[in-house]
């Protein structure tokens, strides 16, 4: 008999060690698999609750597929930390997030397990039908291709562009829709309504439950006959619900739903789904936070963990000081937006499934009828917000700046070429730390600065954000953007009378003689702590806050043209067309000859590490520019 191993998983290393267990030992894997992320998690914290949450589908999954001949794609990426532990990640997993270490999310240049890499949401489906079809078409005929989605993926219209595309293909794919009610807040709209009726019907539910097990029985027809009745069972939905089931609608074969903690069960399962063809859809229900009972309590609190915490009480040490703390930009952003929403009744917000994330959630309590959690749907937000502003509202659209990508088409169709006054507030803009190079919002200073009509600010403090939100929404201002970081502004005291600024004015922080330096957004706080570090060392530069990239402050090119040799240039942004580009335009058809040297994120994609690592490797933070500063002054123009 073999020797029983006391710590199951330390012996897996790869989803072959964890194929040779004997399926009663995979509840004691999950068992330790939880207690390692939640270990882990509270020393070096990250994602949380919706890994703990897919402990069990992830340990069966690995079981009973060949990964990664077969391909297991994740949807959203957040959700695969079991996933990269059981595949060869377990002995570097305490460098999850941190600079140089391994990713927070799937990532093809990673792991041969790695299928596909996410870092958003509802791709997966897609992308699975795409390897299918590549697999049908390679003559890899018995690969299986499966996408997981869940933590609210599904409310995103693309997850539906894809079944529709992936039923009617009939390729073999299996989806696995792992609901449990939560994207990092509670799920809204019909479709979460939906999945909740089909999860909580009772009828349904003990009518398949007692005909399942009464099959199961029969020892000679059960497997038979459990197989007909699940082939079959659209017409007991159809009865129940008293409509069509939505994937079968598509043209998918839907299983479920299942207990999503029931390893054993799971692993059965899916055994039987790999003997029947073409697209499928089993119905997991999981819990968020599964084995961790404070955030099994509060979802939201524990979808990524709020700071290291005690392992046995959830309780999250003080990392407090004597030293009052600045607010974020975001807490700002949602006092602010409750202020102005008091004197401009025609104020609503709006945000793409982050009410938490951006702080809307103020607002919702406040002003609950003039707030919109839409979903993970960001085109539609967009465009609802303009079918908002056409009707004489003013909306507040507050979506992360890599999720605004998505709705490039509708910002440009539906709310700039109407001139519409839709207010988008870009939070997250800039590099934003461990997530890495998918959440990175580097891209917007440039993507929107191209946008005719498209008022584009940031701002470099608190007192900035809250008085260009206050211009923002004044009569005739059109479509507007206000960009900010993730994290903290410079100010302590932040709330001052609102003031208007005039479009397209930046201001003079400093005097100086050497050279100018002009930045944009936050990265202007930067520039102010080299220019306190030159001033030690006898140089002295002149350092302009723009605050506007469309329209640029011309009175202040002009002096600057009129006053300087060389310019530099600060953003906390994409270098290539972004607010130096702008700049360097400007100059171009200057007939005095002006060095313009650009300092912002380079032409490659940063990955993940703490925000103050990532500005120093791009070279823009404190150090960095006066480091630029030093060699140009010693330079000759033409160098």
């Amino acid at each position: 008999m073999a020797e029983k191993k006391d710590n199951l998983l330390n012996h897996i290393d790869l989803p072959v060690d964890l194929r040779k267990l004997k399926e009663g030992e995979l509840a004691q894997v999950c068992a330790e698999l939880r207690e390692f992320i939640i270990r882990e998690a509270a020393t070096n914290p990250g994602h949380l609750g919706a890994n703990l949450g897919v402990v069990d589908l992830t340990v069966a999954l690995h079981y009973c597929y060949n990964t990664p001949y077969d391909k297991l794609i994740w949807d959203v990426g957040h959700q695969a930390y079991s996933h990269k532990i059981l595949t060869g990640r377990r002995a570097v997993f305490a460098t999850n997030r941190l600079y140089k270490g391994i990713s927070g999310f799937p990532k093809m240049s990673e792991s041969e397990y790695d299928a596909f890499g996410v870092g958003h949401s509802s791709t997966s489906i897609s992308a699975a039908l795409g390897i299918a079809v590549a697999s049908g078409l390679n003559g890899e005929t018995d690969r299986k291709v499966i996408a997981v989605i869940g933590d609210g993926s599904m409310t995103g219209g693309m997850a539906f562009e894809g079944l529709n595309n992936a039923g009617a293909s009939q390729a073999d794919v299996l989806v696995i829709l792992n609901y449990n009610n939560m994207s990092i807040d509670p799920n809204v709209g019909g479709i979460s309504k939906y999945f909740v009726q089909m999860q909580a019907s009772p009828v349904y539910n003990s009518l398949k439950t007692k005909i399942w097990k009464a099959l199961g029985k029969v020892a000679w027809i059960g497997p038979w006959a459990r197989r007909v009745v699940q082939k079959q069972n659209q017409a007991l939905k159809s009865v129940v619900f008293r409509k069509s089931n939505l994937f079968e609608s598509f043209g998918f074969r839907y299983f479920g739903p299942v207990d999503g903690h029931d390893v054993v069960g799971l692993v059965r399962i899916l055994h039987d789904l790999k003997a029947i063809p073409g697209p499928k859809v089993l119905h997991v229900i999981t819990k968020k936070g599964k084995g961790f009972i404070p955030a099994e309590n509060d979802a939201t609190k524990w979808h990524a963990a709020p700071g290291k915490f005690n392992i046995h009480t959830g309780e999250v040490f003080s990392t407090t000081s004597d030293v009052p703390e600045s607010p974020k930009y975001q807490y700002v952003f949602g006092k602010t937006i409750i202020e102005l929403a008091e004197q401009n009744d025609k104020i609503v917000g709006i945000t793409p499934a982050m009410p938490s994330g951006c702080s809307l959630n103020m607002m919702m309590k406040v002003f609950p009828d003039r707030t919109f959690d839409v979903g993970i749907a960001e085109p539609h937000a967009v465009t609802f917000a303009a079918g908002l502003a056409v009707g004489g509202l003013v909306p507040f659209v507050n979506i992360y700046s890599s999720f605004m990508q998505r709705s490039y088409d509708q910002i440009i169709h539906d709310v700039a070429l109407q001139k519409l006054n839709v207010v988008f507030c870009l939070d997250r803009g800039g590099l934003v730390g461990a997530d890495g190079p998918t959440h990175h919002g580097v891209f917007d200073l440039a993507y929107m600065r191209n946008i005719p009509n498209m008022i584009v600010s940031a701002p470099m403090d608190q007192v900035e954000l809250r008085n260009m939100m206050f211009t923002a929404q004044l009569p005739d201002k059109g479509p507007f953007s206000i960009r900010y970081p993730r994290g903290n502004g410079p100010l302590v005291a932040w709330k001052e009378e609102f003031c208007e600024i005039p479009v397209g004015m930046g201001r003079c922080i400093s005097e100086g003689d050497d050279l100018a330096i002009l930045t944009i957004g936050h990265a202007g706080n930067f520039a102010a702590q080299a220019v306190k570090l030159l001033q030690q060392e006898g140089i002295t530069c002149a350092h302009y806050d723009m605050r506007f990239i469309a329209p640029l402050d011309m009175e202040i090119l002009n002096e600057v043209n009129n006053r300087f040799d060389t310019v530099i240039t600060v953003e906390d942004g994409i270098i290539e067309g972004g607010f130096g580009s702008a700049v360097a335009e400007i100059y171009s058809s200057s007939e005095k000859k002006i060095r313009v040297v650009r300092l912002g994120v380079p032409v490659r994609f940063i990955e993940h590490g703490s925000q103050e690592e990532l500005y120093r490797e791009c070279g823009f933070d404190a150090v960095g520019i006066a480091n630029t500063v030093r060699k140009l002054i010693k330079q000759p123009k033409d160098n």
